[in-house]
């Protein structure tokens, strides 16, 4: 058995070597390893919201369900999300409505709420400690963008449903008098992984059941092989982020992107329990326009925690901008500072990985081209909604239950008026690949510290290296073993990560975020 410090080295507990604040005021949920054949009639592969929330779904209705987590509950990229709760979408609703028609867009807002409204009862429901709260949220906004357009989301927001309204000022916010908002009442927030924790224990209690340090890999539609056992079903569910049973098809109508978070102590009551977010940065090179989004969460009994994020680049291509990780931390407090001047010093720094889809919206339902697999996938910075909705259209695929919600977040689905933004995304994959051709960032292994890695050339091969702490060195292949891209050093979160699809891949080269399925293939080297 590996100690906490090994497996948060390997990515077991967490995708990274920073620890969020979930993560380390949460106990580690875990269950038994497999240890044996299995034949169930769902097999689901994900131990984050997606998954659990799908298990739980599908166990109320009578189906017998096994799930497997390559790590610990929640220790994907569930556990590094800031665990806002909200219909007010990352891309704006009036794109939305261009996009899919006003009906699409109010289908959007639908869901979304009632996302929102079914984690609560499952809340309530399981009696979970899990800080639930309802709250609003503000949008203002970004520098880069125009007082009209606030005034016409609100327009789109009212066509789709949505109960919001204009303000003058933005609450609590330094000059908030001075800015005006667009107010989504009644969102809410809560501990994601108390809730998941919570969710594993219902999900237990209706007799499913969990196996974690559970890799499932050569998925079919007859299964996967996990740890090295058969595990065969009726169906399938690959709830993992990114799919791992997916070549090509998803990773053209997608793109991953880190994100990066502080957050620290403020004095108890000196913020409102809220949501608020800016409308993104409309001068980025990035397709995303990344943006920041703010909340306030419970510490202890004298302090609150200030919870920031933003400042995302495409995972693998942080040099593209020439702004490193930790200079991203830095602009991230700057910004919080200057807005909400409460907040005096980072008690924790994380960076997680938001999966962008073109059109803005997730891709959940059956895989293209199979019968009886499904995804869950493209959380577009609303990942605990859009994992919920997911969850229920699936969980109503396998029932034989029509779900309104299924086309408009099908997997299969073609959006002909986000062709600029897909060309970009394709251009930006297709021109990492020469990194075959270019210079190396590390010229030899000697230049490598103690918790050091990069890419060293050597004849034609491209070559991971890593220093561990007590001075080993350790080598793989540079090469992706999803489609061949070379990866990239994390400095921040001590990984390999790869610029064209998002895997990323722990020091010890085993894969850590998909869509590989397979580790970095180790190499000697003097």
């Amino acid at each position: 058995m590996k100690n906490a410090d090994e497996k948060l080295n390997d990515g077991s507990i967490t995708s990274g070597e920073n620890v969020s604040f979930w993560i380390d005021s949460a106990p580690i949920t875990g269950f038994e390893k497999p240890d044996r054949d299995i034949q169930t009639e769902v097999l689901i592969i994900g131990g984050g919201i997606a998954g659990l929330t799908t298990a739980y779904n599908l166990l109320k209705e009578g189906k017998k369900v096994v799930l497997v987590e390559d790590g610990f509950i929640g220790s994907g990229e569930t556990g590094r999300t800031t665990a806002h709760l909200t219909s007010a979408l990352d891309d704006r609703y009036y794109f939305l409505e261009d996009t899919f028609g006003k009906d699409g867009a109010k289908l959007a807002a639908e869901s979304h709420t009632a996302a929102i409204a079914e984690i609560e009862k499952n809340v309530n429901d399981l009696n979970i400690d899990c800080s639930f709260k309802r709250v609003n949220g503000y949008l203002f906004l970004h520098p880069s963008d125009k007082e009209k357009n606030l005034q016409k989301e609100f327009e789109a927001t009212q066509n789709a449903g949505l109960n919001t309204g204009i303000l003058k000022s933005t609450p609590a916010m330094a000059n908030g008098e001075e800015t005006p908002c667009l107010a989504f009442y009644n969102q809410a927030q809560f501990h994601i992984l108390n809730y998941l924790s919570g969710l594993a224990q219902g999900v237990v209690s209706l007799g499913g059941q969990i196996y974690t340090e559970a890799h499932a890999e050569k998925i079919s539609k007859k299964g996967a092989v996990v740890n090295g056992f058969d595990f065969t079903a009726d169906s399938i569910v690959v709830a993992t982020n990114s799919p791992v049973n997916d070549v090509v098809t998803m990773h053209t109508k997608q793109a991953a992107y880190r994100t990066y978070v502080v957050a620290g102590k403020i004095p108890k009551g000196s913020l409102p329990y809220a949501l608020w977010w800016d409308t993104g940065d409309a001068d980025s090179k990035w397709v995303s326009e990344p943006y920041h989004y703010v909340r306030v969460e419970n510490f202890d009994e004298n302090y609150d925690l200030l919870i920031s994020g933003g400042e995302d680049h495409k995972t693998g291509q942080a040099d593209e901008e020439g702004v490193s990780e930790f200079t991203r931390y830095e602009k991230l407090e700057q910004w919080t500072r200057s807005h909400f001047p409460v907040f005096e010093e980072a008690s924790y720094k994380w960076s997680g990985q938001v999966m962008e889809p073109v059109d803005s919206l997730g891709f959940m339902g059956k895989n293209p081209g199979d019968d009886n697999i499904y995804i869950i996938t493209g959380d577009s910075g609303n990942g605990m909604t859009h994992a919920t909705i997911g969850a229920r259209i699936i969980s109503d695929a396998i029932t034989g239950n029509k779900n309104k919600w299924e086309d408009l977040y099908s997997p299969s689905r073609i959006t002909l008026k986000t062709g600029f933004d897909f060309a970009k995304e394709a251009v930006n994959m297709a021109a990492q690949y020469l990194d075959w051709i270019s210079t190396s960032d590390l010229k030899n292994t000697a230049d490598l510290g103690a918790g050091e890695g990069g890419i060293i050339s050597s004849n034609l091969k491209k070559i991971a290296v890593y220093r561990d702490y007590d001075n080993t060195l350790k080598a793989f292949s540079a090469v992706c073993p999803h489609l061949g891209c070379i990866v990239q050093w994390n400095n921040d979160e001590k990984s390999f990560d790869c610029p064209c699809h998002g895997s990323r891949f722990a020091t010890d080269g085993t894969v850590i975020n998909g869509p590989a399925d397979a580790d970095l293939s180790p190499l000697q080297i003097k």
